[in-house]
């Protein structure tokens, strides 16, 4: 199993959106790195949920429900979307200022190269991030 983070603002998808629809494709990606991370997932590897531009949080996880395919929103082979579904809420969010402050986070994709909207996550990090979420 991977880990990975995808980020959403929620004034466009927010997590409790997400958790109403009890799932969606993850559509809209247009950056060749995020969308060959998009298409690494597989099925039940978990994910991040972090709301960027509002909030700056990690807010919830998800689970991959279905690995990559023909993005439905164009017609352009060139992009792809995954199946993701909720699995839980944080127990308190992670903010992006707390990640930055953690060193076993200095690393993290999110820290290091934050307009990357779909990106790894290593098992520490998760972990980490579990962490400061309790």
């Amino acid at each position: 199993m991977q880990y990975w983070l995808v980020k959403s603002e929620p004034f466009k998808y927010s997590w409790e959106q997400f958790v109403k629809d009890k799932g969606t494709f993850w559509d809209g990606v247009r950056n060749y790195q995020a969308r060959n991370n998009l298409r690494a997932m597989a099925k039940g590897d978990t994910v991040l949920f972090y709301h960027s531009n509002e909030g700056l949080e990690i807010v919830g996880i998800a689970k991959v429900a279905k690995t990559a395919y023909q993005d439905p929103t164009t017609d352009d082979d060139r992009w792809s979307v995954v199946d993701l579904k909720p699995a839980k809420a944080l127990k308190k969010p992670v903010t992006l200022a707390q990640m930055k402050a953690d060193e076993r986070l200095k690393n993290m994709k999110l820290v290091r190269q934050g307009r990357l909207s779909v990106s790894p996550v290593t098992e520490d990090e998760f972990n980490a991030v579990l962490d400061l979420a309790s």
